[in-house]
């Protein structure tokens, strides 16, 4: 076999793994949730303007209570093990178990320390939320009623972790331009460390697609599979099978999501993929697709800003709720048509993303 075929087979079979071990860790994982109740105990009620969610809880029932958070630990301690169990298996003189091992400092090690970094940061809101401790910034915010870490101490680590992301790329990794498909690369000198921050904290923005059961994962799942492919072709084969590793653990999370779902990804899930996801784009100089490619994270955080900004100028909604998924909700569709429908744009997305990237 040539190199190319024994890369892509790397790929698959990491891929193929990550799945294996995930799914076959969940029942270890929702005994341990069910059995010490990790659950929010209490569902939102007003909107981040402190209206009352009218469509919100027309559509959303007690049932959410009792459905335990930390469903994106099975995400991250996945990808963490096959790492760590690859990375120490490539010291022996089998050679397929050097071929398997993915942790490379040029390709992998920062996107695995953010991933890491921000589900830990996730990891700590979520059992704050559980336990009724911390306190929100807004205490009107939904998703973060009746405990938590405030908002501003989120953003303030999601930008302390992409300072550390910027800082490496910049004077570490030498990177200092923007790749253009189908122009090249322009140069940006110093102001890639503030574009780095900046794309990462809209990135974790889109955390809002985390709404309905399903949707999320199937969303992400997309995403990262479409990044493999980028990185496969620019010869960065470590990062697409980290890639296709986090796609995989994510699949075996959407098997047990589908509604109605076991558990819910929880920030310790959404933090720590939004950020990963930011470090991947910027590894493969694909930042200018990344809105192509994530374009349902896009729509998802530009109708909450939207909504926001027409209530507060305009003195009335552009939607019936957002983000745009509950709006989708007020209008009477399924939730198993909305989450599905956004699938399908979500993997025409990705396609076109994918060939706009190739064009470079």
């Amino acid at each position: 076999m040539n190199e190319i075929t024994i890369n892509v087979i790397k790929i698959f079979v990491l891929g193929a793994m990550s799945f294996i071990l995930a799914f076959w860790l969940t029942p270890i994982l929702t005994h341990f949730l069910y059995k010490y109740k990790l659950w929010r105990k209490e569902i939102r009620t007003k909107s981040i303007d402190n209206k009352e969610l009218f469509f919100f809880k027309k559509f959303h029932s007690e049932r959410e209570i009792h459905v335990p958070r930390f469903g994106g630990l099975l995400i991250w301690t996945t990808v963490l093990i096959l790492a760590v169990v690859f990375f120490l298996l490539s010291k022996t003189d089998i050679w397929w178990f050097k071929k398997l091992n993915f942790l490379s400092r040029s390709q992998t090690w920062l996107p695995l320390f953010a991933l890491i970094a921000a589900s830990l940061v996730g990891l700590t809101d979520d059992v704050l939320q559980v336990l009724k401790k911390g306190r929100p910034a807004l205490p009107s915010l939904g998703r973060y009623i009746g405990g938590g870490l405030m908002l501003k101490y989120r953003l303030i680590l999601v930008t302390l972790i992409g300072l550390i992301g910027a800082y490496w790329f910049y004077y570490k990794l030498g990177y200092s331009t923007i790749h253009i498909p189908g122009n090249g690369d322009f140069f940006i000198g110093l102001w890639y460390i503030p574009l780095f921050v900046l794309i990462m904290l809209a990135t974790y923005s889109g955390g809002v697609i985390d709404g309905l059961d399903g949707l999320a994962g199937g969303a992400f799942a997309v995403i990262f599979a479409a990044f493999s492919g980028i990185a496969l072709f620019n010869g960065q084969v470590d990062l697409a099978a980290f890639c296709a590793v986090i796609a995989g653990a994510i699949l075996a999370f959407l098997w047990f999501n589908i509604p109605p779902a076991r558990f819910y990804m929880g920030e310790t899930g959404m933090l720590g993929l939004c950020c990963a996801l930011t470090v991947v784009a910027f590894l493969t100089d694909s930042i200018l697709v990344l809105p192509i490619i994530g374009f349902l994270l896009v729509i998802e955080s530009g109708s909450v800003i939207i909504q926001l900004l027409s209530k507060k100028f305009r003195k009335k909604k552009v939607f019936l709720a957002s983000p745009i998924h509950h709006h989708f909700e007020a209008k009477g569709w399924p939730h198993s048509k909305i989450t599905m429908r956004f699938w399908v744009i979500g993997v025409v997305m990705a396609i076109i993303g994918l060939a706009v990237r190739l064009l470079g």
